[in-house]
């Protein structure tokens, strides 16, 4: 096929260096490349495909003539420019929460539910970071055997909150090692050597608003209403990689050994799970990895219908931007673009 016209936007971000980065090693079969981004970053040059790229400040009239647009610049400018888009005839892969839990937008992560991006009226939704890593996992599982609970916990990689939590990582611990008092900026804590149980805004229900994201989305995504979910989402000191804790109630009973075939056999899974050498997923390991990486799976003790597991991926590659991509590549590879 002829190559397509991409857009990114927020291509100076975390996320938005990360698609660049994916197009380039997966050659994604692009003709031409559009970096956008905030006034601020207008000017800069980027290297795509060894080629400097100037990033030009997102304006209406940047998605003339783009075929695909991919959106990590936050809720507010996905919010005003991606109807911009679609109304241009651009596909729009939106990795803010803005269209996420609205119902004329699919929600996708392709491995679980790919045939719902026909669906689009020219957005498509990506999730959240820690409920792709989830659900792909999970719904290997739940085809074979309906899940009716699950009780997440997360430990997220400080890069979920951008380049500027990175930094004060790094800074606090450097201070910390040294002796010297810390003033934390972008948490409401010291990161460095803690763990802080609050990601995004607390709900009236208790929850924050991260953790409500797992609740609504999987259900969404999975297309199970009826699934009860609970998620207690903790920021670790970890650059990158997300790691959950996943506690499932299955229908019918179901064996780790069971498990363990069932999610080797997966599409974006890999198992890691020797224990008697110590060999399970580690935030650290699967930095850069497409992959989301499971291990840990046992019986749950206090369930008979119950089996617990551990699972990690990288946030940027799999919890944002390849999931985007593989979005984009799904409606290439079935003629839906």
């Amino acid at each position: 096929m002829k190559g397509l016209h991409v857009a990114v936007v927020g291509a100076t971000g975390l996320v938005g260096q990360e698609f660049i980065k994916v197009l380039e090693q997966r050659n994604f079969p692009m003709s031409s490349i559009r970096l956008l981004a905030s006034d601020r970053s207008a000017g800069r040059k980027l290297f795509v495909n060894h080629e400097e790229v100037e990033v030009k400040e997102t304006t209406s009239q940047s998605f003339d003539h783009v075929d695909i647009a991919l959106f990590s610049a936050g809720t507010e400018i996905s919010n005003h420019f991606s109807p911009i888009a679609a109304r241009a005839g651009v596909v729009v892969i939106d990795n803010s929460a803005a269209f996420r839990m609205d119902s004329e937008v699919p929600l996708v992560v392709p491995e679980v539910n790919a045939e719902d991006i026909k669906e689009h009226k020219g957005i498509i939704a990506n999730p959240n970071c820690s409920t792709i890593q989830m659900v792909v996992a999970l719904y290997p599982l739940h085809r074979v055997n309906p899940i009716k609970r699950v009780i997440v916990d997360t430990y997220q990689a400080v890069s979920g909150t951008g380049a500027a939590a990175m930094e004060e990582l790094s800074e606090q611990a450097r201070l910390v090692l040294e002796g010297r008092s810390v003033v934390p900026h972008v948490y409401p804590h010291q990161i460095a050597f803690n763990l802080l149980p609050e990601i995004d805004l607390f709900l009236d229900n208790g929850y924050t608003k991260e953790e409500w994201k797992m609740v609504e989305e999987t259900r969404k995504i999975m297309h199970a209403e009826e699934m009860a979910i609970s998620a207690t989402c903790v920021r670790v000191p970890v650059f990158i990689g997300h790691s959950e804790a996943i506690h499932i109630e299955f229908s019918e009973p179901m064996s780790p050994e069971t498990a363990r075939r069932i999610l080797a056999e997966a599409p974006g899974v890999k198992v890691l799970d020797e224990p008697n050498i110590s060999l399970y997923p580690q935030a650290w390991s699967v930095a850069g990895s497409d992959d989301v990486f499971v291990g840990r799976i046992r019986r749950d003790a206090s369930h008979s219908c119950g089996l617990a597991m551990w699972v990690v991926a990288d946030n940027l590659r799999k919890g944002a931007a390849l999931n985007a991509i593989q979005i984009a590549e799904t409606m290439i590879g079935r003629g839906w673009i």
